[in-house]
């Protein structure tokens, strides 16, 4: 496998037209999951990629396995469980933030049960790249253990990808178990994803990109995020920021997903570390110029090209929706 990624994954419920959850009379379903968002969309970029978790043996998870699925992500490695429920959410069409609503029934869920004893440990070191984030951190004891073991440092570990993803509604009442929780597995990781404004909420970091390196110097790699503005990346004693595409949104929820498998999936290809930020740009315009919580990457060869323009070309760049099937302006 190019990459495994093991984390609970949801069935999502959106109202069918804009407005608030109380307001609604039907809604679409699709799937929900950082962790599967990932292992989607690497695979529909033409990568080996395997999702591990568990699932309820109800029809809830009966769909979340024929979805992930059916983007060619394996799932040989997803537990049933009998006795506990598929996790399931419901949001409004807003951006993450003020705008958005969101309710979640994810407690005690078939994931929440996940522990050391409960995932096969090869099926999860057989990726070149194992990845992870705080979400999963957040679910349960045995969830948290279980973390703490594959980012363990051993011999045969992958390489491990971090994306600290904080949840402030998983942590209610432990903020301060989440500042040391999420700072200790960050530490642990090869290469860490984490918003600086999201630094900043966490682990109370300001001073920007530099100020977010230093207080991680154990990761060989870490990648700030900056929102619209871009993306500063940090490997060794190299410090390369890229600023983002100018993107007309149509929903922000998953970009932060895509940006982590567009990044990856340039890790994988052995580009430079400057590149993999614009492949990680480009694979969260995508997401940002869908609805829904994951979209198809842009094709590799039109990925490739625009992460190849000179800096004024790619400062011009603008991407809209459809881009991704029609030529973009540059």
């Amino acid at each position: 496998m190019d990459v495994v990624c093991l984390g609970e994954s949801m069935v999502a419920f959106r109202p069918s037209r804009p407005g608030g959850l109380a307001e609604a009379d039907s809604f679409d379903r699709g799937v929900g999951g950082a962790e599967s968002n990932v292992a989607c969309t690497l695979a529909r970029a033409g990568h080996s990629a395997r999702w591990i978790s568990r699932v309820g043996a109800d029809a809830f998870g009966d769909h979340l396995l024929r979805a992930v699925a059916a983007c060619g992500v394996d799932t040989a490695h997803v537990v049933r469980d009998p006795r506990r429920p598929t996790g399931v959410y419901f949001r409004t069409h807003g951006e993450r933030g003020a705008d958005l609503e969101v309710a979640y029934y994810r407690a005690g869920s078939a994931a929440s049960a996940m522990c050391p004893d409960t995932v096969d440990r090869a099926a999860a070191d057989t990726g070149r790249v194992l990845h992870l984030t705080g979400i999963t951190a957040a679910l349960s004891d045995g969830c948290l253990a279980l973390l703490h073991d594959l980012t363990a440092a051993r011999p045969g570990r992958p390489l491990v990808s971090f994306d600290v993803n904080h949840r402030p509604a998983l942590w209610t009442g432990r903020a301060a178990q989440a500042r040391t929780t999420l700072l200790g597995l960050a530490r642990a990781a090869d290469v860490v994803f984490v918003g600086e404004d999201e630094a900043t909420d966490i682990w109370g970091i300001t001073g920007g990109p530099a100020a977010v390196r230093a207080a991680l110097p154990e990761p060989p790699v870490v990648v700030v995020k900056q929102g619209g503005r871009g993306a500063t990346a940090f490997a060794g004693q190299a410090t390369v920021p890229v600023p983002a595409p100018a993107v007309d949104v149509v929903a922000a929820v998953g970009a932060g997903d895509a940006f982590a498998a567009g990044y990856l999936s340039a890790t994988l290809r052995g580009l430079p570390l400057r590149t993999r930020l614009r492949h990680g740009h480009l694979t969260a315009a995508a997401a940002l110029t869908a609805a829904g919580d994951t979209a198809a990457p842009p094709g590799r060869d039109r990925a490739d090209r625009l992460a190849a323009l000179d800096d004024e070309a790619w400062g011009r760049l603008r991407l809209g929706p459809r881009w991704t099937t029609e030529e973009a302006t540059a």
